[in-house]
C-alpha cells in the first residue's frame, strides 16, 4: 500500500496516522512476523541492513527513570554507554526491556516504530539515517514495516538528529 494521504480512519491506526500526519509519502510492507526481526526480514524480503533502521527504547538508571527512543541503521549499534547515557544525563543508562518497551509503546519489540510513539517521548535519530535514501522501520506490529523517506522521521513531534548517537560495529 502506498499512501500520499492520510488513511481512511486514522483513530484506527495511530502508527499510519502518525506516519500520514509528516505529509510524507509512505509504503506499509506486510511481513511474516517469524520474519520481523531486522537481518530476517532484510534476508527474506530483500532489504539491504544499510536502509533499515531500528527502533530502540533506552532507560536511563536513575530516579525517576527516564525514557528515550533512539533510531539507529542495522549496520551501526546504538552507543548506549556514551552517547545516549550523556544526553539522557544519566550515570548508568541500559536497553529497556521488552516488557518496558511494551508498556511504554504498546509495541512488540519486532515491531516497534517511531511513529505513533506516546507524547513526551524523545526520539533521538543517528544522522547516518537522513544519509539513505529511503528507510525501512517497524511498523507498530511484528506483521509490517513501513518504508519512508528520512524527512518522514525528522517531522515527527518530540524527533531529534543527532550525530554520533550510533557507532560503526566492532
Amino acid at each position: 500500500m502506498t499512501s500520499d494521504a492520510p488513511p481512511t480512519d486514522d483513530s484506527s491506526d495511530p502508527v499510519l496516522a502518525a506516519a500520514a500526519a509528516t505529509g510524507q509519502p509512505f509504503d506499509v510492507v506486510a511481513c511474516d512476523p517469524g520474519l520481523a526481526d531486522t537481518a530476517a526480514f532484510c534476508e527474506a524480503y530483500g532489504y539491504g541492513l544499510d536502509q533499515s533502521a531500528n527502533a530502540i527504547v533506552v532507560v536511563g538508571k536513575s530516579e525517576p527513570r527516564r525514557y528515550v527512543a533512539c533510531l539507529v541503521l542495522a549496520t551501526t549499534r546504538l552507543d548506549v554507554n556514551g552517547a545516549v547515557r550523556k544526553r539522557l544525563g544519566v550515570k548508568k543508562a541500559s536497553f529497556a526491556s521488552a516488557d518496558e518497551t511494551i508498556e511504554i509503546t504498546g509495541m512488540q519489540i519486532g515491531g516497534v516504530t517511531p511513529y505513533g510513539l506516546p507524547d513526551g517521548l524523545p526520539l533521538w535519530i543517528d544522522a547516518r539515517v537522513m544519509e539513505v535514501a529511503e528507510v525501512i522501520v517497524g511498523g507498530g506490529s511484528r506483521n509490517r514495516k513501513l518504508l519512508v523517506p528520512p524527512a518522514s522521521l525528522a517531522a515527527l513531534p518530540d524527533a531529534e538528529v543527532v550525530d554520533g548517537l550510533a557507532k560503526d560495529p566492532g
